[in-house]
């Protein structure tokens, strides 16, 4: 079951297409973070402005570090040391597609710690959009049964996995900029 899901979502991916998919947090909409068009494709299904920056995720640091410029040090220490998921807002992200990164320059990414993220992010080799599942101004979905039947029907694979746990807790986001402010966004 795993490595289907994990071969179908990696199709879907590489051609350009949406997914709904189990995260380290609630249950995300993804895409490939480099194809504008993908990212667009959201932006649309969420009715969200593209304004409103979204995330990526990445599978390890080596990643992390080929799409943001430079890396503050402390950024390890937060990675290693959180105990919940933990999106950090970095400045000068590189090699995402032009309409995921914020007007200010900067873009929030996650290094993932579930499995089936690692084990997709690792296996495409590029970072996935995850945003919630969920259309703009709704309540974030807590689990697999909460998502409109509207994100559902917008997307080109739904992944057949842990639909009966809910997570239900969005990850924690701190900003940390390149001149050494740290600001939490959301704890």
């Amino acid at each position: 079951m795993f490595e289907k899901e994990l071969k179908e979502a990696l199709a879907t991916l590489t051609k350009g297409g949406l997914i709904v998919y189990p995260t380290d947090t609630v249950w995300g909409i993804g895409c490939d973070a480099t194809n504008e068009a993908a990212v667009n494709r959201i932006y649309e299904l969420k009715r969200r402005e593209d304004s409103k920056a979204l995330i990526c995720l990445v599978a390890n640091e080596v990643m992390l570090e080929r799409h943001v410029d430079k890396v503050p040090d402390v950024a390890y220490d937060i990675i290693s040391l959180s105990d919940k998921p933990m999106t950090i807002i970095y400045d000068r992200p590189k090699g995402v597609a032009k309409n995921l990164i914020a007007a200010d320059n900067t873009l929030g990414i996650r290094v993932a710690s579930d499995k089936f993220c690692k084990y997709l992010i690792t296996n495409f080799k590029k970072p996935i959009v995850s945003t919630s599942a969920n259309v703009s101004g709704a309540p974030t979905p807590r689990g697999f049964s909460e998502i409109s039947p509207v994100i559902l029907k917008g997307v080109d694979y739904v992944v057949n996995l842990q639909r009966d746990s809910s997570n239900g807790v969005p990850s924690a986001i701190i900003k940390l900029s390149n001149d050494g402010t740290v600001k939490v966004i959301r704890e």
